[in-house]
């Protein structure tokens, strides 16, 4: 099967039309979304509409899509993130309130092989930066592979003979060839709101079948 891996939009429908015109052409079986729909950006009925129209999508929320909805505090955002979420508020159908209030909360394990979080499999709001928080993230996963997002960085851990090797992507396109017996923490960075000099929308397709991921 192949998965269209894709996170953290932010409100950014442009950028996510972006990402759905680069895969039209792709056969993508099922969608898998790491969390934070909203924030920041202006369009967040457009993207939750678009979004939640994909057929075989699953999703995980982010910690930008429980403040909106009133799940979390907003306390410790910075004052930009913490207006925009305000507006969003304002700005956001009832429907999709509702909708950001019953996403599922990560760690969430599907297909049996693979585990989605929005920060990590130990808390949902942790930032996986480097090879230290990969550590610890592994030991709160059993399957091979761990999609993640939050970060807003594409970004590849490796678990194999106890140890931990961690590549910031930066490559466009970049491609791996999964290794039997190792894991797999995989980011595959931001939609709407990249953090790695590259402003182009980040995505990743993962090929069960072949055992490749491309970012």
């Amino acid at each position: 099967m192949r998965y269209l891996i894709f996170s953290d939009i932010h409100g950014n429908l442009e950028a996510l039309e972006a990402v759905l015109e680069n895969t039209s052409r792709k056969k993508i079986d099922y969608y898998i979304f790491l969390g934070d729909l909203v924030g920041y950006g202006a369009s967040p009925n457009e993207v939750l509409q678009k979004v939640t129209s994909l057929k075989h999508l699953i999703m995980v929320r982010g910690n930008h899509d429980k403040a909106v909805c009133g799940l979390d505090s907003i306390q410790t955002f910075n004052p930009i993130a913490a207006a925009a979420i305000q507006w969003t508020r304002k700005t956001l159908l009832k429907k999709y309130m509702s909708l950001l209030s019953s996403l599922a909360k990560g760690p969430l394990v599907i297909h049996k092989n693979i585990t989605i979080c929005h920060g990590s499999p130990f808390d949902e709001d942790y930032y996986i930066f480097g090879e230290f928080d990969a550590v610890e993230a592994f030991g709160y996963f059993d399957t091979p592979l761990c999609f993640f997002g939050h970060t807003h960085f594409p970004f590849i851990y490796v678990e194999r003979d106890q140890t931990v090797e961690g590549t910031f992507i930066q490559e466009n396109p970049f491609e791996i060839k999964l290794e039997k017996g190792a894991r797999y923490l995989i980011n595959p960075g931001s939609v709407g709101q990249p953090r790695d000099r590259n402003p182009r929308a980040a995505y990743a397709i993962y090929d069960s079948e072949q055992r490749r991921i491309k970012f």
